[in-house]
């Protein structure tokens, strides 16, 4: 995906560029771009919804510009725009059948042959069966690293509540993909003892 963040020239005739929004500012959207795509991914599973919707946000942004306040996390406010964007969307997009459990989704791909496949696909799946919010809120806190008061914020809920959601998230993982407990994430016991020479 391209996109081009310019100010518009003077005299150009498509007006000034809008208040804050400058190279300093273009830079700052673009250096976000990877994280965004990797949230709006996360959102809706579908790489052409996920470009749309992080080019409306960067629009979004752009003319926004002076709302941001400078030295705060611009990411967290780009996230609450894209996710406040998607929403909106998802809105208008009731009367659309949802892939809730994956089962479409699982008919249009093909089984990976390496076992690092095959698990990132069980965990892919587990992942998709988790409530909207859960996965949320288990994507901006362990893929994307945000703090809980980030991701409250981004949400628009209580911290609490993103604590809550997390920890269910993490819970369901676990019982989906039949772990006994998050030392069971990685090599298998056998791996493991390989890798340490035992």
């Amino acid at each position: 995906m391209t996109l081009m963040l310019q100010a518009a020239p003077a005299g150009s005739g498509s007006g000034p560029a809008p208040q804050g929004a400058d190279a300093e500012m273009r830079d700052l959207l673009l250096g976000a771009i990877p994280a965004l795509r990797a949230f709006a991914f996360s959102l809706t599973y579908d790489l052409d919804r996920s470009d749309d919707l992080v080019q409306d946000t960067l629009v979004r942004a752009w003319i926004n510009a002076a709302s941001f306040r400078r030295g705060t996390n611009l990411t967290a406010w780009l996230f609450t725009i894209l996710r406040n964007l998607f929403y909106s969307e998802q809105r208008k997009r009731k009367r659309e059948v949802e892939d809730a459990d994956g089962v479409h989704a699982g008919r249009l791909t093909a089984l990976p042959e390496q076992e690092i496949r095959m698990e990132m696909a069980q965990f892919q799946s587990a992942l998709n069966r988790l409530p909207p919010a859960q996965r949320e809120a288990l994507v901006l806190v362990g893929a994307q690293s945000f703090t809980y008061e980030e991701a409250a914020a981004i949400c628009g809920v209580a911290v609490g509540t993103i604590k809550s959601r997390v920890s269910r998230a993490r819970t369901r993982l676990i019982e989906v993909l039949g772990m006994t407990g998050t030392d069971d994430i990685g090599p298998d016991p056998q791996t493991r003892a390989a890798l340490d020479g035992s």
